[in-house]
């Protein structure tokens, strides 16, 4: 469910973080599901404790999460349209700020980048592209 690139500059936490709140914009996670405990996504993703308690921290401080000690973390109810809206948007732009981010690392600019942005967009909105993928 939670995939971490641990070649990229972005700080763990901050994947994780991000990758939570993606899941919840697009409801793979629903308000009030409960997550797995610290020390479990901590081994499930092979990392260290503190890293996931600090994601979690980040969103409790948020509003996204409630933690309670000795019942778990759960997400926060209920997830509002506009609160629903702005996690979709913040996820996109944290996606998209990897990517040109990654994109810098390979030596391409931000025109490199918007010219094949583009191109690849104007082939997805059209009819055939739809079909192919």
């Amino acid at each position: 469910m939670i995939e971490l690139d641990f070649r990229s500059h972005i700080p763990i936490y901050a994947q994780i973080v991000e990758r939570i709140k993606h899941l919840i914009a697009t409801e793979v996670i629903q308000s009030g599901d409960q997550l797995p405990t610290v020390r479990q996504l901590a081994s499930e993703l092979q990392v260290n404790f503190n890293t996931i308690a600090r994601a979690y921290r980040m969103l409790d401080e948020a509003g996204v999460l409630s933690t309670q000690q000795g019942r778990g973390t759960y997400v926060l109810e209920p997830l509002l349209p506009q609160r629903a809206e702005r996690l979709r948007e913040s996820a996109l732009e944290e996606l998209t700020r990897s990517f040109l981010d990654e994109a810098a690392r390979m030596g391409f600019t931000p025109d490199d980048v918007e010219r094949v942005q583009a191109v690849l967009i104007k082939k997805r909105r059209s009819p055939s592209a739809r079909d192919d993928g």
